[in-house]
């Protein structure tokens, strides 16, 4: 399995980012997993990361959760699609939730930056159909 340079967790449940970065580490997925708590973080972390920022290691792939406090997932990806196509498709997205609200999923197509949503936390099997899927 092709190992990553960086992955970002974007999720505000503490045990939730714990499961999935022990699990990511464990799987050797990436050299760097970084997590911040809500969308904004994300945002600011991403402004960084495009801009070449040290420090800021531009993610390969990005886990980003619905359900947040401050910014939710929705409200990042609308923020999300202003950053320059360029940037954006270096990095593979993917949606993280624990709602299986019809609502929410039919959402999520609004947004086409987001490749597949998974359910929280992360599976082993997941972590190998992403790893094989998108890299």
């Amino acid at each position: 399995m092709k190992r990553l340079k960086t992955i970002l967790l974007i999720d505000d449940d503490d045990t939730t980012n714990y499961l999935n970065h022990r699990l990511l580490s464990r799987m050797e997925t990436a050299d760097e997993i970084r997590v911040v708590t809500n969308g904004e973080e994300a945002l600011e972390y991403l402004q960084n990361a495009f801009a070449d920022v040290e420090g800021y290691p531009r993610p390969d792939l990005i886990f980003v959760d619905i359900k947040m406090s401050v910014m939710d997932g929705f409200e990042f990806l609308e923020e999300y699609q202003k950053f320059d196509e360029a940037d954006k498709s270096r990095t593979v997205l993917l949606m993280l939730t624990s709602s299986a609200s019809f609502y929410d999923l039919e959402k999520l197509k609004q947004f086409p930056e987001v490749l597949k949503h998974y359910s929280k936390p992360l599976a082993e099997a997941d972590v190998r159909e992403i790893m094989q899927e998108h890299f």
